[in-house]
């Protein structure tokens, strides 16, 4: 039986991830008081107590609540902005390679990748992993997601009966290219340069789809789109979760009309390479609050706790 603290199960990922764990018997949840949800006492003696802590927290209170632990066996999954590009953390995307699923197996500081760059990354690692893509590749990425991603307000601003108008459009937001997963973005695809980011919300709960578009002209190896389908199909082929879809043209229409929200509730993804003579699109869709949060934190921890990785998961 293992001991599982929360801190921050308030929130829109500690929900999920505490409704992830309803019909598990393996196991225990260690509960705080509702008055002492920031109480540091209260919570460094539940993170010490614990076999795992997974932190859904802003990111000054992850690094505080870090600085907490003091039992050595005590397990951190972060699924804050925190830590994801941190020396010493292993981070939780198991399909990007071997290596990482390997890390995660006995990793005790574990950070959970964002939303977004879960889709980019999902596409662009094996992009400058095999090469087709040099570091300095130029690179634009357009997403959309449901607006649950926005966390508590921006979910009471779209769900308000009395709503503006404004929000039944989609949403463009970070227009100075700031956005929090850039970086990360960066640093796990193996870029050198930081892409061009276009992020939207829109009037749906939950889903998203990231897209990036290549001129095959721009790409460091003369590779047909085709090839690029081939190279994302071989990169995850033995993968549960992360799953390459037919090449364009080659599956039914609604692997080529693209729904934001189809994987919503689950934590799986789907990739879909399209393109001609001249451009590759590629294409990752998942939950923002599935393989893009709490489905990916509740992974992780299987995978450290050493048993199926798809317990508890659809």
């Amino acid at each position: 039986m293992f001991r599982i603290f929360i801190d921050g199960k308030e929130g829109t990922t500690g929900l999920k991830i505490y409704e992830r764990f309803a019909d598990r018997s393996d196991i225990e949840i260690l509960e705080i008081d509702e008055d002492k949800r920031k109480d540091p006492a209260e919570r460094k003696k539940l993170i010490n107590s614990s076999d795992f802590t997974f932190l859904c927290l802003p990111d000054a209170a992850a690094v505080e609540a870090v600085s907490l632990v003091e039992n050595d066996n005590v397990r951190i999954i972060d699924a804050s902005t925190a830590h994801r590009t941190e020396s010493g953390w292993t981070y939780g995307f198991p399909e990007l390679s071997k290596e990482l699923r390997k890390a995660l197996e006995s990793s005790k500081r574990t950070a959970v990748p964002g939303c977004y760059a879960s889709g980019f990354n999902s596409l662009m690692y094996p992009m400058v992993k095999s090469g087709f893509s040099a570091p300095y590749q130029p690179v634009v990425c357009h997403a959309v997601s449901g607006y649950s991603g926005g966390g508590k307000k921006l979910i009471a601003q779209y769900e308000d009966p009395a709503r503006d108008s404004k929000f039944d459009s989609t949403r463009q937001y970070a227009m100075g290219k700031t956005h929090k997963h850039i970086k990360e973005m960066m640093a796990v695809s193996g870029l050198s340069y930081p892409p061009v980011f276009c992020p939207l919300t829109a009037s749906f709960y939950s889903g998203m789809v990231v897209n990036v578009p290549l001129p095959l002209r721009t790409l460091a190896k003369k590779v047909s789109a085709h090839d690029v389908w081939e190279m994302m199909s071989e990169h995850y082929k033995d993968e549960y979760f992360v799953k390459v879809m037919p090449f364009a043209g080659e599956g039914s229409e609604e692997e080529t009309v693209l729904f934001s929200n189809k994987l919503s509730g689950t934590n799986f993804m789907e990739i879909f390479v399209y393109g001609n003579d001249d451009y590759v699109m590629l294409c990752s869709r998942l939950d923002n609050l599935g393989k893009g949060a709490s489905g990916a934190a509740v992974q992780c921890m299987n995978i450290m706790m050493g048993i199926d990785e798809k317990t508890g998961l659809v």
